[in-house]
Parts: structure tokens; sequence; C-alpha cells
């Protein structure tokens, strides 16, 4: 009950922002700059985009279960085992339009025990559609990302009923679509909701292809330099359910912004980095200390071209 609540919340919102924002947009309004100071959250996007002309690499990293306390001595708190990795880049094509390319190894396992995808290259694009703007214009940002992801592992023969049988080459296709809706308070202050849909086009049987989820998060700016991130997803389909094993995914971070790099370090019972990984594929449960540590780090580079060159 509480996850469709939160769906149909964050779908009002982002309905009743983008329709006031159509409105109230003046010509003469000022955006507001930097509603959050990176591209995503700890495992939501945000609805920042890359600057036009530049280019942002980045690399995600998720280490093992901290509180594995049988294995603690061989695990270190889940620092010497590795759940997911992503490197990627993303370039800021448009104004309000960026898209991205990334590899990542795939984290996510079902409640069984069975793994979900692997070895994922996803293609991304997000794009802007409203602009926050000061002395009477919109009251929010909306954004619109969407992912798609392209299983590369290897497929297994006689397995008609795990992920990576594969039997067509459709079948190792993942996808996500999200609305961003987010609204700047204040300098400090920043808070976004958010409604998604995946969709796998191969599933177990009696899985959901299709799984709606509904996504909230926060930013606060503790000091000049250190920024608090936390967001929370939340599955929605009749197999996402705490009875078939699933959990919402959680995430809390500290953000470290220095020029052109941003460096975050984060607490996340997701093993998963992609959207098309975490969202249907999330079987640990915070409460139950099933967190991981991970960080994240990126850096933009602009390749901007003057206007005109310079005539003698």
């Amino acid at each position: 009950m509480i996850q469709r609540i939160m769906l149909s919340t964050a779908i009002a919102v982002s309905t009743l922002g983008y329709g006031y924002a159509q409105e109230a947009t003046a010509p003469m309004a000022t955006p507001v700059s930097q509603t959050f100071h990176d591209t995503r959250l700890v495992n939501l996007s945000a609805v920042e985009v890359v600057e036009k002309g530049k280019l942002e690499i980045r690399l995600s990293q998720r280490f093992g279960e901290m509180l594995d306390l049988k294995n603690t001595g061989e695990t270190f708190l889940g620092l010497e085992t590795l759940s997911d990795l992503m490197l990627g880049v993303e370039y800021g094509a448009m104004e309000n339009l960026s898209i991205g390319l990334s590899r990542s190894k795939g984290g996510g396992t079902m409640a069984d025990g069975t793994p979900g995808m692997r070895q994922l290259l996803n293609g991304s694009a997000k794009y802007r559609l409203v602009r926050q703007a000061e002395s009477g214009g919109a009251p929010v940002t909306v954004a619109l990302a969407g992912v798609a992801s392209l299983s590369t592992e290897k497929k297994v023969e006689g397995e008609t009923n795990a992920i990576n049988s594969y039997p067509k080459f459709n079948h190792r296709l993942a996808y996500h679509g999200q609305i961003l809706v987010a609204r700047k308070f204040s300098d400090r202050i920043s808070a976004q909701a958010s409604g998604g849909y995946t969709h796998r086009n191969l599933v177990p049987e009696n899985d959901d292809q299709g799984i709606f989820s509904a996504g909230i998060g926060a930013r606060v700016q503790a000091t000049k330099w250190l920024g608090i991130v936390a967001d929370a997803t939340f599955p929605i389909a009749e197999s996402r359910t705490t009875d078939n094993g699933y959990y919402p995914i959680y995430g809390l971070g500290l953000e470290f912004k220095t020029g052109c790099n941003t460096f975050q370090l984060n607490l996340t019972n997701a093993t998963g980095i992609a959207e098309t990984d975490f969202i249907p594929y999330n079987s640990g449960q915070w409460d139950k200390g099933a967190f991981r540590l991970g960080f994240s780090l990126s850096r933009s580079f602009g390749f901007k071209q003057k206007s005109e060159d310079m005539k003698e």
C-alpha cells in the first residue's frame, strides 16, 4: 500500500509540476543552478544534466555486504569482495540533453539467490523539460531519463528458466524510463520525487516483466565542500513484495565537491548500480544489515570551442 501511494504521489507531483511550470515560466526568469551537485544521487538519477559541450567520466563501485559476520575475517566488512563496478561517460549534447554509455558488471540477485543480468552495456539519455527559475518562474525542474541495458554474458544452454539462457537476442535487453521532478528550496536543501517503469524482455516463470517504481531523494549542504545525499526507491509489482523476498532500495552518502571533481562515499542495500539491475533484483534487507559500502567518482572535461576565431 505504501509503495502504491508513493508511486501515485510521484506521478501526481510530476504532472502538476510540469503543467504549472509551463504556465508560470516568465521570459525574464532567472534559472536556478545546481539543484544537485551531481547527475546522480546515491542510486537514483538526479534532474541535473551534463553541461553542453562537456564530457563527464564516472567510476562507481559497490563492495560486499558489511555485516556478513560469518565471513568477516575473509571479507573484512565486505571490502575484499566486489558486488558491482561501473565505468562510463556522459556527454552534454545539447543545453538540456545529455547522453551516456557505460559498462557494469551487474550485481543484482533474485530472492532465491539466482543472479540477474550480468556484463551490462548501458546506453542512457536524459532531457530536461523544465528548469526551475526565480522571480515567478517555474517552481520545479522536470527531466526525463532512460536507460537501455544489453547483457553480453555467455549464453547458458539447457537452463530454460535461467536469466542467462537467452533463447533470443532481444532477451538480453532491459529498459528503464522515469520522470524526475525536483525543487531547490534554498542554497542548502533540495528534494526530488520520481516515477519510473522497468521492463525486462526475459524473466523467470511467474515473474513480472514490467515493474513500476517510485523514488524520493534529497540533498543537504552541510558545509561549503560537504553535502549529505539520500534516496529511496520502491519497486511496485505483485512479485516485488517483502513476502516474496524483495525490498525497497535505500541509499545514504557523503558528497565532496572540488572543482570539476565530485566524490561520494555511500551506504546502500543495492547490489547493482544500473536501474535495470538494482530495481528488479534487490533482495537485500537494510534493517537486517544487508547493506554495503560504495563510492563514485566523476570528473568533467570541457570541449567547448570559441564561437569565433580571432581575426587579424
